[in-house]
């Protein structure tokens, strides 16, 4: 019989060259010089002709559907108090292809603001919406390593919730809140439905990892009623957004214990479209996989 010799290791050894290792310097996973950038002074131009063609409000604990034409805008506002909201995008012709959490934080970091890119997955890889403006720009990173509008945190959900509550079923969790909205909004059943609810942007919430522990910590949102986080639309996209039942997560989710407000979301039509500005197409590479 073969042993594991790392079986029941409790702790390893310090090599001696342990410092060494450490030193060795951190690299950029993706630099960004080669990204296709946004042409930011052509969408700010044409900001000052929006015009509001739709406003929905998004009910606490609740979701709601949107939809936004390419080369339109869509701002998320924070109407009645301090309220995170929990951000999935689709393209509204072709719900396959749906936002990449994880792609767009390895390219523009774990939270996102002005200038940055809500990328789809594969094989699509595109940008689906660009943040034009953001008047949380001003937060940065505090003493904690926290920052706002985070791609980092999944979204909360009854599975979780349950795990860690010895049971308990909780149904105004984003996960659930987000399924019934698009259930409403397409009408199918929700077993179909709930397979295309994706990790989030999770607008307004301030986050960032415990340096000692490296745990996923969440704390007050800065936000307050005016507050908006504004995109513009690279692709006909349909949104949905939840109202987190967390309120400005400051203490708990998954319960009706936080207070929570409403968010609103309003689509604005430009009067021309960006000078240059093109639809961005699907991905180039041919799906070959070398076979």
């Amino acid at each position: 019989m073969i042993r594991d010799p790392f079986a029941f290791m409790g702790t390893s050894t310090l090599p001696a060259d342990a410092a060494v290792r450490r030193a060795a310097p951190a690299v950029i996973c993706y630099p960004t010089h080669t990204l296709p950038t946004p042409d930011m002074a052509a969408y700010c131009a044409v900001r000052e002709t929006l015009t509001a063609r739709e406003t929905i409000v998004v009910p606490p604990r609740e979701a709601g559907c949107f939809e936004v034409p390419p080369g339109w805008f869509f701002r998320i506002r924070s109407i009645e108090g301090p309220q995170v909201g929990d951000l999935n995008l689709f393209n509204a012709r072709d719900r396959s292809e749906r936002f990449y959490s994880g792609k767009t934080r390895a390219l523009h970091g774990t939270h996102i603001g002005t200038g940055d890119r809500l990328w789809s997955g594969f094989p699509h890889l595109r940008p689906m919406a660009t943040i034009t403006h953001d008047t949380l720009g001003w937060y940065g990173i505090d003493a904690d390593g926290g920052a706002v509008h985070d791609v980092i945190g999944t979204r909360c959900d009854p599975y979780t919730h349950h795990l860690l509550s010895g049971g308990d079923s909780y149904h105004h969790c984003c996960h659930s809140n987000l399924t019934r909205a698009l259930v409403r909004h397409t009408g199918q059943p929700v077993a179909d439905v709930e397979a295309e609810i994706h990790d989030v942007l999770n607008v307004f919430m301030c986050t960032g990892f415990t340096r000692d522990t490296g745990q996923y910590f969440m704390k007050a949102s800065p936000v307050r009623p005016g507050d908006f986080l504004e995109f513009f639309a690279e692709i006909e996209i349909l949104g949905v957004l939840s109202a987190c039942p967390g309120g400005d997560c400051s203490s708990t989710h998954s319960s009706d214990a936080a207070r929570c407000y409403p968010l609103e979301v309003t689509i604005l039509e430009p009067q021309t479209s960006p000078a240059g500005w093109k639809s961005p197409p699907l991905n180039g590479y041919d799906r070959s996989h070398g076979m």
